[in-house]
């Protein structure tokens, strides 16, 4: 079976199962569709499949669009959990919307109760990878400069890809719009299946500054910050792009994480050197 004809089966079942129009065609050529979130109908997020479907999985682009009647925060964080989901449950040779999508109502049912949907409040389009539906000129210039960004090598384990960046950051304001200027500008970026951040920034008069997102990477953000902690480094962001590649990793993932963002750290040169004495061998006795 083709992708193509992989992609219409899941078009007409999807569609006869839950409400017409669950599963949208948005743009055919580039494999884009729209899916709506029967337990959340008035988000609707932006997919889109490989050319190799179901062999492959598809990808979470972020929101397509949020109604008016969604707290602001939830898009974003729905983003994250239903990214979290397909990692899941998707098996190669195996269509997945409908698996994902019941799934999805159960894990989103879960995150409400415990209050985690509204953890962050960050703009939709920003941190969940999409293109703001109505952004304007004003908007695109406001950008700023392109960020002073160090790329380190890409890390690959079992199809996914790691790749990490740094830069020196003054302000918190400045890392954001940093990450803002990455996901509007870097295509391959923006597709990704996560971009998790973490800074830490000395301020005036004794303040300091230390943030973290897992862009629906749960905890990964976190662990970054307390690399950034353990290495005693300040005024520096790491940005990590994981696209996932099919392949459930678990908890090595986080190694990989962070094993990218120490890489791009020293290749900046943000980690300090050892004191003279440190790697002495203590003699025996």
């Amino acid at each position: 079976m083709s992708a193509n004809e992989a992609i219409d089966d899941e078009l007409t079942s999807i569609n006869s199962i839950f409400d017409e129009g669950t599963l949208l065609t948005v743009d055919e050529s580039e494999r884009i569709f729209s899916l709506r979130l029967p337990s959340y109908p008035s988000i609707v997020l932006r997919l889109e499949f490989p050319p190799d479907y179901p062999d492959a999985p598809p990808s979470v682009l972020g929101t397509q669009s949020v109604g008016p009647d969604v707290p602001k925060g939830m898009g974003t964080r729905a983003v994250g959990v239903v990214r979290e989901v397909l990692a899941e449950v998707y098996r190669p040779g195996e269509a997945c919307i409908y698996d994902l999508l019941e799934e999805v109502r159960e894990a989103l049912s879960e995150a409400e109760e415990h209050g985690d949907l509204l953890l962050h409040e960050e703009p939709e389009d920003q941190l969940a990878g999409e293109q703001p539906q109505h952004a304007s000129s004003e908007s695109a210039i406001n950008l700023g400069p392109d960020p002073p960004w160090i790329v380190a090598p890409a890390l690959t384990e079992k199809k996914s890809v790691f790749l990490a960046r740094v830069a020196p950051v003054s302000s918190p304001a400045q890392a954001k719009q940093y990450v803002a200027h990455l996901l509007a500008t870097d295509k391959k970026a923006a597709r990704a299946t996560h971009n998790m951040t973490a800074w830490r920034i000395k301020g005036s008069n004794d303040t300091s500054y230390q943030d973290c997102d897992d862009d629906g990477e749960t905890a990964a953000g976190s662990r970054m910050l307390h690399l950034l902690q353990l290495m005693d480094i300040w005024d520096v962001m790491v940005v990590v792009t994981r696209w996932y590649g099919g392949v459930l990793l678990g908890p090595d993932r986080f190694r990989l994480i962070n094993t990218a963002a120490r890489e791009a750290l020293l290749l900046g040169g943000f980690v300090k050197e050892a004191k003279v004495g440190d790697n002495k061998k203590k003699g025996k006795r």
